[in-house]
């Protein structure tokens, strides 16, 4: 059995994959955490401070039976993923369009983040997770609430989040989040086009597609001082592969607003529908740090029209 998340993965994806494939294996089916692309800076630095390494990255499951984590649409998946054989999905978004031949077990909850869906999961089977399961899924939480400050937090969160520290030995959750936080915020000697593509999840709405990428800082003003480069590598991007969309949200974890870099057929019409002012590729998006609750809901509105 493998396990394994979205295309670009985060934390959540990452941390998801191998707590799960430590459950079901645990559960007496050996599963294996696989992932599209390697880990980003946080899931590298949760990776480290447990001493493991990075799952595989593996872009072909096709015959493989698999979990699949922290999404339920097709346009997240590897591209033979309808040829795999699809037995789980553990997800915290809105429903993806994905369909399968056979019954499959789902978990699929509103809340912050999926590593708390699998916390219930091993409270479920009456499984105690490992130390460093634990310690993955503490931080995952801890990244997808912004340290339970976004909309998407549920008070199940912070009850997981708790649970789960004391299994990993962390003593101070404030201390610990702040330390992870600061090594996501690091981006100064990240190339341009792959910070666009940073936490990037592309949508179909009504025939166009959108992709949005997301960084979470400490500050946007070193991102926003590369603003030049950016903007050429958002319009690569969008030209490369037809996009409506091409959008980077600067998150600031210590305000809790973001900034929107886009490039876009209709772009003054994105932005306010996001309820942002723009000028030039800039959009300001004060009170704006959930992409799901705050992002996606609006402009599925908006351009979801016959």
């Amino acid at each position: 059995m493998l396990v394994l998340g979205h295309t670009n993965p985060d934390c959540d994806s990452i941390a998801g994959a191998i707590s799960l494939a430590e459950l079901l294996t645990k559960q007496g089916t050996p599963a294996t955490a696989i992932a599209q692309g390697e880990p980003n800076p946080e899931a590298k630095f949760l990776l480290d401070k447990i001493g493991f390494a990075a799952p595989e990255v593996r872009t072909e499951i096709a015959g493989e039976d698999v979990w699949l984590i922290d999404y339920s649409d097709w346009g997240q998946a590897p591209r033979d993923a309808k040829k795999a054989n699809i037995r789980g999905i553990v997800d915290h978004h809105k429903l993806g369009d994905i369909t399968t031949a056979e019954p499959l077990e789902c978990w699929i909850r509103p809340v912050g983040c999926s590593c708390t869906i699998v916390y219930s999961m091993y409270q479920a089977a009456n499984i105690t997770p490992s130390k460093e399961a634990a310690t993955l899924m503490l931080g995952a939480i801890l990244s997808d609430t912004v340290k339970f400050n976004s909309p998407t937090f549920t008070p199940v969160d912070r009850e997981a989040a708790e649970a789960l520290a004391l299994l990993a030995g962390v003593e101070d959750i404030d201390a610990f989040a702040d330390e992870q936080f600061a090594a996501k915020s690091d981006v100064a000697s990240v190339p341009a086009d792959e910070l666009v593509l940073r936490d990037q999840k592309v949508y179909e709405i009504n025939g166009k597609q959108f992709a949005i990428a997301q960084l979470e800082l400490t500050s946007v003003k070193p991102v926003l001082a590369r603003l030049d480069e950016l903007e050429t590598a958002l319009v690569a991007l969008k030209q490369a592969n037809n996009y409506h969309t091409a959008l980077v949200l600067l998150t600031d974890i210590t305000t809790l607003n973001s900034t929107g870099l886009i490039c876009s057929d209709e772009a003054a019409q994105v932005a306010s529908t996001l309820g942002g002012t723009i000028e030039g590729s800039v959009i300001d998006l004060p009170g704006v740090v959930s992409r799901k609750k705050q992002v996606m809901p609006p402009l599925q509105r908006e351009f979801d029209v016959a």
